[in-house]
């Protein structure tokens, strides 16, 4: 059903500058500016196609997930051309929506998530490149 490329791996954190450190390391690229998204409780920073969150709070979604799971991989995102038809196409097939309306992601881009109980255990978001 989803027949579409990769957009990018988000791992969770709990030091965004001690991350993007060790990644830029590794990967000899350099970390994108960090962008502040209150409305989803993270920093982020992109170091290629690897995005890094770390949490505003232990409150926040990825502040739980990191208090239960510890560091490591938070999602896999799919870019997609069209994000209302997706989803739509995403519900028809069964899978189930985290978001049933597009919201505001990094990057100016918009963003929905498929939940992980529908997805193999995998937090599935969907990204439509901002303009």
């Amino acid at each position: 059903m989803l027949d579409y490329p990769l957009d990018h791996v988000a791992v969770a954190v709990t030091s965004l500058e001690e991350a993007v450190h060790l990644y830029e390391r590794v990967t000899g690229s350099s970390g994108s500016p960090v962008e502040e998204m209150e409305s989803q409780g993270v920093r982020v920073s992109f170091v290629g196609s690897l995005e890094l969150l770390e949490p505003l709070g232990p409150e926040t979604t990825v502040g739980r997930f990191l208090d239960r799971q510890g560091p490591g991989l938070h999602h896999i995102a799919y870019r997609v051309p069209d994000l209302p038809e997706a989803l739509s196409r995403a519900k028809e097939e069964g899978f189930r929506l985290i978001d049933s309306e597009p919201r505001p992601g990094a990057r100016g881009h918009l963003v929905a998530f498929l939940h992980p109980k529908s997805t193999g255990g995998v937090l599935i978001e969907l990204v439509q490149k901002g303009s």
